[in-house]
């Protein structure tokens, strides 16, 4: 009976490990730089397309946008 038991819980834990995803880390290659542009639906304006120093300027004025304390004190 109790080796029964143990065979049924050892078939439950191999399938439930054959069905497990693996867990490797892997990354996606961007194929071009984040400021090499986008689709123009998609640009924010007063950004230029391939322009490095527009685009890390646009993304401190974004990061700029979320800073609460910034953003309080310009709504008074």
């Amino acid at each position: 009976m109790i080796g029964r038991i143990v065979l049924i819980a050892a078939l439950a834990v191999g399938l439930a490990a054959c069905g497990e995803k693996a867990q490797t880390a892997s990354t996606k290659k961007i194929d071009a730089a984040p400021w090499d542009g986008a689709r123009d639906a998609f640009v924010a304006p007063g950004w230029k397309a391939g322009d490095k120093g527009s685009w890390e300027a646009q993304m401190r004025t974004r990061a700029q946008g979320q800073n609460e304390y910034s953003r309080a004190a310009a709504q008074k």
